[in-house]
């Protein structure tokens, strides 16, 4: 229980602060600032408050369902849980959402996902938001291109359906129309994005994880959305 009690607790932290992300997109708010704030109240704390497109892997999926089967198991309705794996659901597709806005018809268009993994330093693809991106893109009509560092080089690529995992970033970025960062891996700070730009269709990124820099991305040619800013 207490495993399973602490891996909710920073689920559910989690899809709180993309339920906030996605509250400011709505009214104009940078929700990096938002979890700033709340993260200096030491009761919070600025640890699992990073918004983007979702929680995944092997320990935050199973131990969320154990812990609400069991709850099911003993008649208890565990509602809050319950919440924190549909709003996570939700938050996978977000960026899909940026993308229509954006790109308005994604029929035709092509796609590149700058990562793979569910997180950095890994080549674990378990429950990655990532899987949940070229399923839906590829159902709406999308080329889908990837790019990852550790899954390009493991041959893991072989094992993904409906992407084509390509060997540096700039491949990935020649001809997209949209590049989506999805992982992020440490590299992806300081890639020759003026360069990538210049290769795309229409440069466009949707930084699935406020992790890039956006003035520098703008600066290199792109056109740059976050998540809630």
């Amino acid at each position: 229980m207490i495993k399973y009690a602490a891996n909710a607790f920073l689920a559910t932290k989690i899809s709180f602060i993309n339920e906030v992300a996605n509250i400011c997109d709505r009214v104009g708010a940078d929700v990096t600032q938002i979890a700033k704030g709340i993260g200096l109240d030491s009761r919070i704390g600025g640890k699992f408050l990073q918004a983007g497109i979702g929680w995944g892997g092997s320990c935050f999926p199973k131990d969320v369902a154990a812990l609400i089967h069991t709850a099911d198991d003993y008649g208890y309705d565990a509602q809050l849980l319950k919440a924190a794996v549909s709003v996570n659901q939700r938050q996978r597709l977000i960026a899909v959402e940026k993308l229509q806005q954006v790109l308005k018809i994604l029929k035709g268009k092509t796609v590149g996902l700058l990562g793979l993994t569910f997180k950095p330093d890994t080549d674990d693809m378990r429950d990655a938001p990532s899987l949940n991106l070229i399923e839906q893109l590829s159902r709406l009509g999308t080329k889908v291109k990837a790019y990852d560092p550790i899954v390009a080089q493991t041959g893991l690529r072989h094992g993904l359906s409906n992407v084509l995992v390509e060997t540096d970033p700039e491949r990935l970025a020649d001809g997209c129309d949209a590049l989506v960062l999805v992982t992020e891996w440490q590299q992806f700070r300081t890639l020759d994005y003026k360069t990538m730009a210049a290769l795309m269709t229409n440069p466009v990124m949707i930084d699935g994880r406020n992790f890039l820099d956006q003035v520098a991305l703008e600066q290199a040619g792109f056109r740059y959305l976050g998540i809630g800013r």
